[in-house]
């Protein structure tokens, strides 16, 4: 599974927990686990919502490349 987004890397940095993140923004514990694990993604309206929350950039919580154009298209396809 390619990495698409930096959810579960973020929440180490700040020293918190899927179940926390799940908690704070209304979630299935087993949804926000998936997307920690890059099972799934969450859809934009969520993924700005856990950027505010943990008060960093929505750019932050995605993972970065060269081809940004398919790097978008492989995160749209997998919402």
């Amino acid at each position: 599974m390619r990495q698409l987004n930096r959810i579960k890397v973020v929440l180490v940095e700040q020293n918190r927990t899927a179940k926390w993140l799940a908690e704070q923004i209304g979630k299935n514990a087993c949804s926000v686990s998936r997307w920690c694990t890059n099972n799934s993604q969450p859809d934009l309206e969520t993924l700005f919502q856990i950027a505010k929350l943990l008060n960093v950039d929505v750019r932050e919580l995605i993972y970065v490349e060269n081809n940004y154009e398919s790097q978008l298209h492989d995160y749209v396809a997998n919402l």
